[in-house]
């Protein structure tokens, strides 16, 4: 797999200028004596003294002690720290590879050797590390105390610092008429709860990735991973209380981890699960609700009284769209190294994910163009999925529903941009945020589904099902 060669400097001008696991804290044993020395040369590591990293890197490749290659690892991505020539080449001499400085390909390497230990202080290490090239806030979350789900080596830095990429508190709203700077066909996100409706422009989300809001009463945290693709709509209270997000400025396999200011917890942006700090464990997962992506045009012609985001969120960002993710966007690559992932569909090809009865499945858009309506089975249930009608190359417009016992078809009728289907019977329902409706009051409730590139949603879900595929399995 290619990686989109951004470099991590670079990134981080762009957004400031303008419970035990897998992971090394668990897998190692109190420190033994061996340990205590691997973390001691560590520690003259972070002096960043050429003649003390050239013995430590000495030592590092006559031992071939796995223990340090994470360590090394991470200095590649920082060049002021030791030239990455002379760190790729003892790191191939302890794994016996030939991989030199190559960072990208070292994280494959790693993710797909589990079995490598750390030494116990190792994710604390990398808090120093990350506090004195990007951000000492960093330390909070780079902690060998904490709980994790996930493993700190393979933690990445995204090239911003903690908040670089600044969530939205209650941004601002415009009535749909004020909103003139948005065009017809660019994206939005739609939302809407308990009959309140919201719009968040993708030309807005990209540069924030986090909008904190209150939808209909109800707390919720619109997170959007750019680099994955994915918007997912939480419900964010919880048994711990009202949580409300910002950005780490850290990745797992190329997803962002966002953080909950209430307890420096990192989350799961894709699956709304805590993988790292205080919450670990604690049973609490974010419950998803349903978004859709469409464009303002047709969002604002089925929901006049929308309000939508203004430019005027209290932050100064070049705010035209495909900025600041344009060539991202249009490329098949991707920006950072990811371990899992599948060849069943291509990299970044549209999917629509859903996750009914703790089964997911990934739906293409393409072949959701072609049917227009899915009639499936998930999770023991039916569902039911829906392409809006229009513009179907381009078009990313999906919903989902509990279908009950009804099979559904399409109803040419409309009226005002308003979607009808046809049941079995020739009933004809009404396509809503919230439910498909009918005219005597039934109504079968809307299923939380959401966009993604396909290669987000594997990585975490690689049990996934894939309508009209083979399942897909890791190679």
């Amino acid at each position: 797999m290619r990686v989109l060669a951004v470099p991590a400097f670079a990134l981080l001008a762009l957004f400031l200028g303008a419970a035990s696991c897998p992971g090394a804290n668990s897998r190692s044993s109190s420190p033994n004596t061996a340990d205590a020395e691997i973390e001691a040369d560590l520690d003259r590591l972070l002096r960043f003294d050429a003649e003390a990293t050239r013995s430590v890197l000495k030592k590092a490749s006559a031992t071939k002690d796995r223990r340090y290659l994470a360590p090394l690892f991470e200095l590649l991505r920082f060049p002021e720290s030791a030239p990455k020539a002379e760190v790729g080449a003892a790191m191939d001499a302890i794994a016996g590879e030939q991989l030199g400085g190559d960072w990208a390909r070292w994280y494959d390497w790693l993710a797909a050797h589990p079995d490598v230990r750390t030494v116990p202080g190792f994710a604390s290490w990398k808090g120093s590390l990350y506090a004195h090239f990007v951000d000492p806030s960093m330390k909070r979350f780079l902690d060998s105390g904490r709980p994790s789900t996930i493993r700190p080596e393979l933690i990445q830095w995204g090239g911003v610092k903690v908040d670089g990429i600044p969530a939205l508190d209650g941004a601002p709203l415009l009535r749909a008429k004020a909103a003139a700077y948005l065009t017809p066909e660019e994206p939005v996100f739609g939302v809407q709860v308990n009959g309140d409706v919201r719009a968040y422009p993708l030309r807005i989300l990209d540069w924030h990735e986090m909008a904190n809001d209150v939808v209909g009463k109800v707390p919720v945290s619109l997170a959007y991973c750019t680099l994955c693709g994915a918007g997912v709509l939480y419900r964010t209270d919880t048994a711990k209380g009202t949580l409300t997000f910002g950005s780490s400025g850290l990745l797992y396999e190329s997803n962002k981890l966002m953080y909950d200011r209430q307890t420096g917890t990192l989350w799961n942006q894709l699956t709304g699960e805590p993988v790292n700090g205080p919450l670990v464990g604690s049973g609490i997962k974010l419950e998803r609700l349903p978004v859709v992506v469409a464009s303002w045009e047709n969002w604002q012609r089925n929901h006049p009284e929308t309000r939508v985001l203004s430019l005027e969120t209290g932050f100064q960002r070049d705010y035209k769209p495909g900025k600041p993710y344009g060539p991202y966007f249009s490329s098949p690559e991707t920006m950072f190294p990811v371990h899992q992932r599948s060849q069943v569909l291509p990299e970044k090809a549209w999917i629509y994910a859903l996750v009914v009865g703790g089964v997911p499945k990934a739906y293409p858009l393409d072949r959701l163009i072609k049917e227009g309506i899915v009639n499936d089975e998930l999770g023991g249930r039916k569902v039911l999925l829906v392409l809006e009608p229009g513009a179907e190359a381009q078009n990313r417009t999906v919903r989902a529903y509990d279908r009950g016992d009804r099979v559904f078809s399409r109803n040419e009728r409309s009226f005002l941009g308003v979607v009808f289907l046809n049941d079995q019977e020739g009933k004809a329902w009404r396509v809503g945020e919230e439910a498909l409706t009918t005219t005597d009051g039934k109504s079968l409730p809307r299923l939380p589904g959401h966009l993604a590139y396909w290669f987000g949603w594997f990585s975490f879900y690689p049990q996934t099902l894939v309508y009209g595929e083979a399942a897909a399995t890791a190679p």
